[in-house]
């Protein structure tokens, strides 16, 4: 990696399926630029990482999201599971917040294997030595 190319910081703090996609396809890019990228996700966000998670499109549009994963699978598009399991091969760290999962009372046997739980301080550590992207 070259010694100007900073990591990657992205925070996911929604739930809904564009903003997840979203956060996965730029965590696997920078990946695959040989960038660090790790995601950080708080409040709703969270709840992509719960085991058996499947989540929509927001509000009424979420009786698409099927129809938006055949047009996705159609053109060769990775969906949101496969994004993630791309996201573990290519080494994208994944995080979920300490204070929000007490919060949201989520427990961590409640999270997809290999995310890590991290408190807001230890974020802004590395957060503050990469480039930043919030989506929320």
């Amino acid at each position: 990696m070259p010694e100007n190319s900073k990591d990657l910081a992205i925070v996911l703090s929604e739930g809904a399926y564009d903003k997840a996609m979203m956060a996965l396809i730029l965590g696997t890019t920078a990946a695959a630029m040989g960038k660090k990228a790790r995601i950080f996700f708080t409040f709703w966000g969270l709840n992509v990482l719960k085991k058996g998670a499947k989540p929509k499109l927001k509000g009424f549009m979420a009786l698409f999201t099927g129809m938006m994963e055949k047009q996705m699978k159609k053109k060769k598009i990775p969906v949101f599971k496969e994004l993630l399991e791309q996201c573990r091969e290519l080494g994208v760290e994944l995080y979920a917040c300490s204070t929000t999962m007490e919060l949201m009372d989520i427990k961590k046997e409640d999270l997809l294997d290999g995310v890590e739980v991290l408190g807001a301080a230890s974020f802004l550590k590395f957060a503050d030595t990469s480039s930043v992207i919030f989506i929320g």
